[in-house]
């Protein structure tokens, strides 16, 4: 009778620390959920965002956005939701082409600035470049896109396709599946 009378006493405490070992398994997944949710939080915000970038002291191009938050997280990228414009300047600081679009985003590692939704390029030129996404990779100074792409030339030509890419200036572009309207004049027809 003894045993039994020691093992009552004790039930509530084992009892009682099962539940205890049971309580802290859940509050650490609800710690490992909160810390998640805190890894992935903007750790800077920014407004009326004004950017030069350079290369061997020559200013290449200047970049604006209304609000700028960056992530640090396993791979750090930055967002502009509010849109973004970027001109690009030729070796004689003259203005060479830009980019406009609704939200943008810088990811770090890559030095790529993924611009969406209304994305509108010009060059110097006067033509057009109209996508739902162009893609600026800084490393190799060219412009893409897998996205359908709307090309109007300053002459009033148009030529639609896919798979798009250009240098910065949009001065030599290509394009697969394209199609449109060419204007020739009928002078160089005959030559």
């Amino acid at each position: 009778m003894r045993a039994k009378q020691i093992f009552n006493l004790f039930l509530p405490v084992i009892i009682a620390g099962v539940a205890l070992l049971t309580g802290c398994e859940n509050d650490l997944k609800d710690i490992q959920k909160i810390s998640a949710a805190e890894v992935n939080k903007p750790i800077e915000k920014y407004t009326d965002v004004d950017v030069i970038y350079s290369d061997s002291a020559k200013v290449k191009a200047h970049m604006t956005a209304p609000l700028m938050i960056n992530y640090k997280v396993k791979n750090p990228y930055t967002e502009m939701p509010k849109g973004v414009k970027v001109i690009f300047y030729d070796n004689n600081l003259q203005e060479s082409s830009t980019i406009k679009a609704e939200q943008g985003i810088y990811r770090e590692k890559e030095k790529l600035i993924e611009l969406h939704k209304n994305v509108v390029g010009t060059n110097a030129k006067g033509d057009t470049f109209s996508s739902e996404e162009l893609i600026w990779d800084q490393t190799t100074k060219q412009i893409h896109s897998n996205q359908a792409v709307h090309v109007k030339l300053a002459d009033g030509s148009i030529t639609d396709g896919t798979s798009f890419i250009s240098d910065e200036n949009f001065n030599h572009w290509t394009m697969e599946q394209g199609k449109g309207i060419i204007h020739v004049n009928s002078q160089d027809i005959g030559q």
